[in-house]
This record gives C-alpha cells, sequence and structure tokens, in this order.
C-alpha cells in the first residue's frame, strides 16, 4: 500500500513533464496582419498600383454620372428643337442649344451657326457639316471609356513585375544565406511579396474591364440614338428650308434694266372718238 502514493506521484510528474515538453514543442500564434500591413508588404510596385486604383475608382464615378441618355440627346431639347424648326426660329434655337451640356445640342449648334453664316450654301453642306460634327461627338465618348481599358491592361503588367522583384529578392536570399534561415524567412518574405503585387494588379484589372464592357454597351446604345435623332432633325430642317419662299435679292434703282414701255407713251383708252357719246 505505502508503494501507491510513490507510483501516483511519478506517474503525475510524468505526465507534468510530457505536457511541458508537448507545449514547448506548439509554435506560437501567427500575428494577424491586417490590410494596409499586408499592402505594405507587397514592396515597391504597389505605390503605383494605388494610384491607378484610385484614378479607376474616380473615372467609374465620373462616367455614371456623365455617361447618360440625357447627358447625350434629351426628349425634352428634342422636343424643344422639334417645335422651333417647324417655327423657322433658327436663331432661336442655336442660343438654346448653345445653353446645353448635352453632345445632340453641339451637333444643332454647328449646324445652324453654318446655316445661318453661310446662307448661299446647299442643304447636302448643312448634312455634311451635321455629320462630321456628329462622328466627333461619338469619338469624343468612345475616346473617354477606354482609358478603363488601358488601366485594365496596364496594371497586370506592373503586377507581374512586382512579382519579378519578389523572386529576385527570394533568389537572392536564398543565394545569400544559410538553408535554415532562408527557409524561414528570406524565400517566404520574397514569394509572398511577388504573390502580393500578382493579386494586387488583378485586383485593378478586373473592375476596370468590367465597367468599360459596361460603359462601352452604353456608349454604342446612346451614339446610335443620338445619330438616329439626328438624322430626324436634319430631315425635318431641309423639308422647312424647301418649303421656305425664295427671297429675292435686293438692287438699287440705279441699278435696274430700263423698262421698254417707259420710252413711248401708251394711248389711253379713251382717246379717239367716241360714237356712243355723240349726240350727248
Amino acid at each position: 500500500m505505502k508503494c501507491f502514493p510513490l507510483t501516483f506521484a511519478g506517474f503525475f510528474l510524468s505526465a507534468l513533464s510530457a505536457f511541458a515538453a508537448t507545449t514547448a514543442q506548439t509554435p506560437a500564434p501567427a500575428k494577424e496582419m491586417n490590410f494596409l500591413e499586408l499592402l505594405h508588404k507587397g514592396g515597391i510596385m504597389m505605390f503605383p498600383l494605388g494610384i491607378m486604383s484610385v484614378i479607376t475608382l474616380l473615372l467609374i464615378m465620373l462616367f455614371l454620372l456623365t455617361i447618360r441618355r440625357n447627358a447625350i440627346v434629351s426628349d425634352r431639347f428634342m422636343n424643344t428643337a422639334e417645335s422651333m424648326i417647324r417655327k423657322r426660329d433658327y436663331l432661336g434655337l442655336a442660343a438654346i442649344a448653345q445653353r446645353r451640356n448635352e453632345c445632340m445640342a453641339r451637333i444643332v449648334q454647328k449646324t445652324l451657326d453654318f446655316m445661318t453664316t453661310n446662307p448661299t450654301s446647299s442643304f447636302e453642306n448643312v448634312r455634311e457639316v451635321a455629320q462630321a460634327e456628329g462622328s466627333r461627338q461619338a469619338g469624343m465618348l468612345t475616346s473617354r471609356i477606354t482609358y478603363l481599358a488601358d488601366i485594365g491592361s496596364i496594371a497586370p503588367m506592373v503586377g507581374l513585375l512586382g512579382t519579378v522583384f519578389g523572386m529576385i529578392e527570394a533568389f537572392l536570399e536564398i543565394s545569400a544565406g544559410d538553408v535554415a534561415g532562408v527557409r524561414q524567412m528570406g524565400l517566404a518574405e520574397g514569394v509572398s511579396k511577388a504573390l502580393i503585387a500578382t493579386a494586387g494588379g488583378l485586383a485593378i484589372s478586373i473592375p476596370a474591364l468590367t465597367f468599360y464592357s459596361i460603359f462601352r454597351g452604353r456608349v454604342q446604345k446612346y451614339v446610335s440614338e443620338m445619330e438616329a435623332a439626328a438624322t430626324h432633325l436634319i430631315a425635318l430642317l431641309q423639308s422647312q428650308t424647301e418649303r421656305q419662299p425664295a427671297i429675292q435679292p435686293y438692287v438699287h434703282p440705279a441699278q435696274r434694266a430700263p423698262r421698254e414701255d417707259y420710252a413711248m407713251p401708251v394711248p389711253s383708252p379713251l382717246a379717239g372718238e367716241r360714237p356712243d357719246l355723240h349726240g350727248i
């Protein structure tokens, strides 16, 4: 019976020593890393990627506000333009179009300015001016959204450059340090930097290309509506112009050709003998 307490004490001490050894072998919990620290670990190429992300966000917000139907061709302006063309109030319509900030107003303004400054030009020239201004407005809309496509193409290349820098750093650590230290510190840090830079480039490229596709569809739709509206107004303008009577140019009286009936007086129908008046 005396051996039992000794046996129990030995078992307790062995269990305690085993638990202490297990605790010593258990690694310490990894330190949690927030988003800013993760970006800082991405290396120097995270700075241009951060600038590109801010530019992408600003462009998306700007295009959401500006690429809409009322900013390109609005029903209110179309109704006003059609009404004033029917009234042949071209100067008033040009003044309204100058105050409106939309693509269709720019087309109408350029067309009416050409008509008023060149009244003797043919309507084919007027149509060409309208088509040229319409092509310019469509080109401006298309060229604006290509900035998102450019960023979507450049951002992965910048991330890939950061990946190359990270891998170079990792292999430099391999060549300069011992094997154990490299495995624990240098190699892991270089590879993590490469992966963070790649992920940053893709995180910018994917939203940029997605919104570029959305805005490209909007631009194509609104440009088609603008072309249809411009064709309608030009046809209405041509019909009103052809109905208007031609105005004779003013000629000074001194430059007018002399009339032939002024050379000899015309005899009066009452001159001569009147048989019916004899005897009165």
